[in-house]
């Protein structure tokens, strides 16, 4: 055996086939494929400011102009009660949350067909894509952080300590956000009409969850079925973090936990299965 033979005879074989079987689904190659993750995110970062006048100010102006409108309508006009919470910062507390949710589906929903480019020539696990549009607005929600805690010290509201579950309840709508994105991208491949439904859906999903209004509106007997959106139980658990309002029923949380769980599942199941596809479809 000459030295070509041997130098070849040691190259790794990596064999590319499809899986078999509804629940292998290949997760470990997330992991190994993590620096790409970075890198996706990076570059969905970078794009989203790139060639703006004020850059990362548009991540604090959206919130901050929604709360102002929704206090002049819903706290001044309509006098809806916030639970005994300066009405601007009852809503920019929820605002976060949704904001980031909001963005996060938007962008996760078309990330496959925006990276059709990526699809269709390279390997890599797809999953990666809308796991990194979701993960994305996270640095928008952090800068829309900094005018929360101004609004704090100019009501002179001093956070508890259930700041410290502030991180669980942030991977909640993270999970929701990919959970929902997972079905949305992988339907958009085949169903285009899928981008034009997304923001009629936000839209009605945002007066379906307690951004506006307080939880506390809806009576006893719907409560539990009212849960069942996951958005209601992530931004209850943001006011409760940020605000120390009145500790929020766990036990009805753990519905929209439930919900959040059984659609992250399926939806990687369904977007595993589908995947082989996209190069083909997209």
């Amino acid at each position: 055996m000459n030295v070509v033979e041997s130098i070849e005879s040691r190259k790794p074989t990596v064999l590319i086939e499809s899986r078999k079987g509804l629940f292998r689904l290949d997760l470990r190659s997330v992991w190994q494929y993590r620096e790409l993750l970075y890198f996706l995110v990076w570059r969905d970062v970078m794009i989203r400011y790139k060639q703006t006048a004020i850059g990362v100010a548009w991540a604090i102006l959206q919130p901050l102009i929604t709360m102002i409108i929704f206090t002049l309508i819903f706290g001044n006009l309509a006098k809806i009660p916030s639970d005994g919470i300066p009405y601007p910062v009852f809503a920019f507390t929820a605002l976060l949350p949704w904001t980031y949710f909001s963005q996060a589906l938007t962008r996760s929903s078309n990330s496959v067909v925006n990276n059709s480019n990526l699809v269709t020539k390279i390997y890599f696990p797809r999953l990666l894509i809308p796991l990194a549009a979701s993960v994305a607005p996270i640095v928008d929600l952090f800068f829309s952080l900094l005018v929360l805690v101004v609004l704090l010290a100019w009501f002179h509201i001093s956070p508890s300590w259930g700041m410290l579950a502030l991180p669980l309840f942030l991977g909640f709508a993270i999970s929701t956000a990919l959970a929902v994105g997972l079905w949305s991208s992988a339907l958009n491949v085949r169903y285009r009409d899928v981008g034009y439904i997304i923001p009629f859906l936000i839209q009605v999903w945002m007066y379906a969850s307690p951004v506006a209004y307080p939880a506390s509106m809806i009576p006893e007997k719907w409560r539990v079925l009212y849960f069942l959106n996951p958005m209601a139980g992530v931004i209850e658990g943001f006011r409760w973090a940020l605000l120390g309002k009145q500790r929020p029923d766990f036990m009805v949380m753990a519905v929209s936990l439930a919900v959040v769980l059984a659609l992250l599942g399926s939806g990687i199941v369904y977007f595993k299965r589908t995947e082989q596809t996209f190069a083909d479809v997209i």
